[in-house]
């Protein structure tokens, strides 16, 4: 076994200190983490107020609430490691 050998195998064409744009990915979590929000909320109680035998049925929308309140979270950790980043490398 050689010591030399690489984990990974690179192209060449990338920076071997490639960072993502963090005020891009800042934006973003601003932007899509009210969004998100809203949309569980609004799918909640659109999931409250259906009826058993509506279209869509409120599994359906339970299930859409359930989706974008598992993307805010995604979108409020993201947030929250960007921000940390930005205090430590900026």
């Amino acid at each position: 076994m050689r010591a030399t050998t690489p984990r990974r195998w690179h192209s060449g064409t990338e920076p071997a200190t490639a960072r993502s744009d963090l005020r891009l990915r800042l934006l973003l979590s601003l932007t899509f983490t009210p969004f998100f929000a809203l949309c569980t909320a609004g799918f909640a109680v659109f999931a409250s107020r259906a009826t058993p035998d509506g279209v869509p049925s409120q599994g359906t929308l339970i299930g859409f609430a359930v989706a974008c309140g598992a993307l805010t979270l995604f979108a409020v950790v993201d947030l929250w490691i960007v921000l940390r980043r930005r205090q430590t490398e900026l």
